[in-house]
């Protein structure tokens, strides 16, 4: 913990709790080629019509961009059947996160998230001086009972990724329903689905339906994933009119970049692009899961863009060992013991030249000398 002079202008306290978010690694020092499996970043790249739209945006460079994200709000609303007025934009969806936190939370008010929940929620509670409180999982999956354990008079978001990361678990709708329905109408259920695009379960939805019936559930949403966008930082979130109305009033007013709005609509546009990405996305990561069990390993079920894989608790084959190995041969995957998941590594469903290399690796690696 940072320690602070007397003399110094002193942060809220609740800040020096907070422990940096460490994003993946993107380098390998001495690799010819290096594979970065440690971000769920998309393989195939952002929709060429996004890429032309951003190359236009600099013929803008000068100008502020739109304050009311308006055209990036209608392709939204188009894409998914909303009304624009309930759609707020944001400089990726951590943004969106830490400025419900920021609007919902007084210092000493509390926030529940799960136990193998994204980092970046205790970062946000923390840095309101909210209180967060971690409900336990049920076989690395969100529990709603485990959930309204927590919940007391003081509690006021709730945030749920769903699916989750880094487990790539998820929660079906009617269990995201009876949640909302048993939390106090004073505590806001915050559903964090980045992952929603990849998700082909008959009793997935990513929360639209239930933002649109209820008055205390927002739902973000990110381009950084299936969408290739992650280097623009454009992230939305779909809200009853009370909540749109609090986020506008303390987002900057210029938070979303021209090139950003410019090629994120251009994006949300191309659905042919993000087909393919899901379609590529699904075929790989069975072939994956398939492929990594026959070694022997141990894979947790994943909808998202990402297998979270479990080592051996055994001298020279556990997490550790095994990202050491991986990163000599220019294969980067996520280290995730801040996660609560110290044996196991966290890979992005990549390219397939990297896919199977990533097999290919793993298998010398068990076998050993």
């Amino acid at each position: 913990m940072t320690q602070m002079q007397d003399n110094t202008p002193r942060p809220r306290p609740s800040i020096l709790e907070i422990t940096p978010y460490v994003p993946g690694e993107s380098e390998v020092a001495g690799a010819r080629k290096v594979f970065k499996l440690s971000s769920n970043e998309s393989p195939l790249g952002p929709s060429p019509a996004a890429k032309e739209a951003f190359r236009a945006a600099a013929e803008h460079l000068t100008e502020y961009p739109d304050g009311t994200a308006r055209d990036l709000r209608a392709a939204i609303a188009e894409r998914h059947g909303l009304n624009p007025d309930n759609i707020v934009c944001g400089n990726g969806s951590d943004e969106l996160l830490t400025l419900l936190a920021q609007a919902y939370l007084s210092p000493g008010d509390e926030a529940i998230h799960t136990e193998h929940g994204f980092l970046i929620y205790p970062v946000a509670i923390r840095a309101a001086g909210g209180v967060p409180v971690v409900a336990r999982e049920e076989n690395l999956t969100a529990s709603v009972d485990a959930i309204l354990e927590k919940v007391t008079e003081r509690t006021k978001l709730v945030y749920l990724a769903n699916p989750n990361n880094p487990t790539g678990t998820y929660l079906p709708i009617d269990e995201l329903k009876r949640l909302q329905a048993a939390l106090p109408a004073h505590t806001m259920l915050v559903i964090d689905a980045a992952y929603a695009e990849y998700v082909r379960r008959n009793d997935y939805e990513a929360g639209i339906e239930l933002v649109s019936s209820s008055h205390n559930v927002v739902m973000t949403r990110t381009f950084s994933k299936a969408y290739g966008l992650a280097g623009l930082r454009i992230g939305w979130m779909y809200a009853p009119a009370h909540v749109a109305d609090i986020i506008n009033r303390i987002r900057g007013p210029f938070n979303v970049n021209v090139a950003a709005l410019a090629a994120g609509a251009a994006a949300m546009r191309d659905a042919a692009h993000l087909q393919r990405a899901v379609e590529h996305n699904e075929h790989w990561r069975e072939w994956l899961r398939e492929e990594l069990t026959k070694l022997g390993l141990r894979v947790t079920p994943s909808v998202a863009n990402f297998l979270l894989i479990h080592f051996p608790d055994e001298p020279g084959k556990r997490a550790a060992d095994a990202d050491a190995f991986l990163k000599t041969r220019g294969l980067i995957l996520r280290r995730v013991a801040g996660y609560g998941f110290p044996n196991a590594l966290r890979m992005s469903i990549g390219t397939e030249e990297a896919n199977r290399l990533l097999v290919d690796t793993l298998r010398k690696f068990l076998e050993g000398p």
